[in-house]
């Protein structure tokens, strides 16, 4: 295009939750457009009415504020080309179907659906094109006297693109390079409805994307069969020369790899398909969300990135800074991206590693007091750095933490019989004695303590540290013991030592 700013639109439309598949496309034309030090919009596409959901608009606003992908502009934020959403858009969409007609690029049709459904039981694989549109009720075939008569008197019409026959279409992708089309395998697609006074999606999207001066056009490879009539629009009106570049991406696959993913995907095997957690407004049915399912929104942008798309190195874990500069088009793949939900668990585990102490509390905080817990921050700060290498989740953190702010209140069964021996309460005794003789309750000087009493009394380790465990944990399970004990402090220790001890055989 002629223009020097990039700019690049995702444009979904408010007919529900967002597919994860529609994030990944604004995602790429996010990373695109800060890379080109572009602009960023949102275009909400609600054209067909019959369609609209209510909250669906504020569920695409949302998902992006979690994301931390901010618009340059939208419906919210406003903007220089505005309005941002068709539905406010008629009266602009109008002058341009009008100047189609005009010109003798478009024209009215007057078949109403009998009329079509009889030319389809007659002829094989029907289209309305140059082949059959003389046959039809349309302005081609009428006198002008008849077609204004018919307007006049209120008889619902479209208005159809007249796509001329043999005609070479290019569309030139970035993805896919260079496609040709023959124009006579297109028909002549409804762009205007007199019932609604709205332009079906195809003309709109054409006229937006030239008023929004829109550089590039990203989005699914659903949408490359529609790219020759989109070529062939702007042809029509005149805008071939300023004519955005195409990027068609890659299909985001079922796990499988054969076809291409479905929320009902996401409920045989158990993960999300949309972003936010989605509450159907007519059925009341719930469909679960990346956040709420515990996905960190960094793991989701670094996980979708790779969907479609590598860096041609090693390196996996990328911020989204590092993202913007390493993205480009030349590494994306043409076919479609298996999605894998086990890689999804692997990044959140990836970028929870990598989140400060402090910061995992804060998220972990809430858990806690859904279970009655209040702790100081300090406490859940030093829990969630010693357990966190074993988690993928935030809420698993609570299995693997627990017993830091709750002292067991049964013992696992098969860790009793293994590790509780008839010498052990009286070694627990000894232990406790010991402990409550330590001024120091570093991890480190306990450990020390503990392990030349062991030495000096030439008792088992493995026997004396399992016991231990069990009496602390309730299980043979945890972090380094002396890190626990440390965290819950001389008096708590010495309680459940002394609870185990009375409690257990």
């Amino acid at each position: 295009m002629m223009h020097h700013k990039t700019r690049v639109r995702f444009a979904p439309s408010p007919t529900g939750p967002l597919h994860i598949g529609g994030v990944r496309t604004a995602l790429y034309n996010y990373l695109f457009a800060k890379q080109q030090g572009g602009d960023f919009i949102l275009r909400i596409e609600d054209t067909d009415s019959s369609r609209f959901v209510p909250g669906a608009e504020e569920y695409i606003q949302e998902t992006f504020d979690w994301l931390g992908l901010p618009f340059d502009e939208s419906p919210l934020k406003g903007g220089s080309y505005g309005p941002y959403k068709q539905s406010q858009r008629k009266d602009i969409y109008k002058q341009y179907v009008n100047a189609l007609l005009d010109k003798g690029a478009a024209y009215i049709a007057f078949d109403t659906p009998e009329e079509l459904e009889t030319q389809r039981a007659e002829i094989a694989n029907f289209q309305y094109d140059a082949s059959t549109r003389d046959r039809m009720r349309n302005s081609l075939t009428l006198p002008e006297e008849e077609t204004e008569s018919l307007i006049k008197s209120g008889t619902q019409y479209v208005v159809r693109i007249k796509i001329d026959p043999d005609q070479e279409i290019i569309v030139d992708d970035m993805i896919r390079g260079k496609v040709v089309v023959n124009s006579s395998v297109l028909d002549d697609k409804v762009i205007y409805k007199s019932a609604d006074e709205l332009p079906t999606y195809h003309l709109a999207n054409v006229v937006d994307d030239h008023l929004m001066e829109i550089t590039h056009v990203i989005r699914g490879e659903e949408w490359l069969p529609s790219a020759p009539l989109h070529v062939w629009l702007y042809r029509s009106l005149g805008w071939e020369e300023g004519m955005p570049q195409f990027a068609h991406l890659p299909l985001l696959l079922k796990p499988e790899g054969n076809g291409k993913l479905s929320k009902r995907d996401g409920d045989r095997l158990g993960f999300p398909v949309f972003p936010l957690q989605w509450t159907d407004p007519k059925t009341g049915e719930v469909s679960s969300g990346y956040r709420e399912s515990g996905y960190l929104p960094e793991a989701v942008i670094n996980f979708l990135a790779f969907l479609g798309w590598n860096p041609g190195t090693e390196q996996e874990i990328f911020s989204l800074d590092e993202l913007v500069q390493a993205f480009s088009f030349d590494r994306c793949s043409k076919s479609g991206a298996k999605f894998d939900v086990e890689k999804a668990k692997w990044y959140n585990h990836q970028y929870i590693l990598k989140m400060s102490d402090p910061d995992l509390a804060k998220l972990f905080i809430p858990v806690l007091y859904e279970k009655g817990i209040s702790a100081p921050a300090e406490k859940v700060e030093k829990a969630v750095g010693l357990v966190k290498e074993r988690v993928h989740f935030i809420s698993e953190l609570w299995d693997q933490s627990s017993f830091f702010f709750v002292a067991p209140t049964a013992y696992d069964e098969k860790t009793v019989n293994k590790r509780w021996k008839d010498e052990t309460p009286a070694q627990m005794k000894q232990l406790a004695a010991l402990l409550e003789g330590t001024d120091d309750f570093s991890a480190k000087n306990q450990e020390k303590t503990v392990m030349d009493w062991i030495q000096q009394n030439q008792l088992h380790t493995g026997n004396v540290m399992n016991a231990f465990r069990l009496a602390i944990v309730g299980a043979g399970k945890g972090p380094h013991m002396f890190d626990i004990t440390e965290v819950i402090g001389k008096e708590e220790t010495l309680h459940r030592l002394e609870q185990a001890i009375s409690t257990l055989p």
